[in-house]
């Protein structure tokens, strides 16, 4: 299940697919309704890493008064999203070992 420190853990797992230009954007898939949600921060703008607490309502298992996630939904995984398609964690770092990076 996704809790905000696991979240962390993850995230410098993939510090490799965070640094290259290829696209991917942090997101969680909920494997119950097969439905993408980017990461994003509480007030609704892009997160540049998992982050839990802008996910909704029907995507959270518990949340604090305070609005900040305790635990998301255990249907949902953290990935990456690109081009409207989602990746698994270990899908996108592949990915970026075997892609050549685009030139900005």
């Amino acid at each position: 299940m996704l809790t905000p420190a696991r979240t962390a853990v993850e995230n410098a797992d993939n510090a490799a697919v965070y640094a290259r230009p290829l696209g991917f954007r942090p997101a969680f898939l909920d494997t119950a309704q097969m439905r993408i949600y980017p990461a994003l921060f509480a007030d609704g703008t892009a997160a540049p890493f998992h982050c839990l607490d802008g996910l909704p309502e029907e995507a959270v298992a518990d949340r604090l008064h305070s609005g900040r996630v305790v635990r998301a939904k255990a249907t949902l995984i953290a990935g990456f999203e690109r081009g409207g398609f989602f990746f698994t964690r270990r899908a996108a770092a592949r990915a970026c070992e075997q892609w050549p990076t685009v030139a900005s």
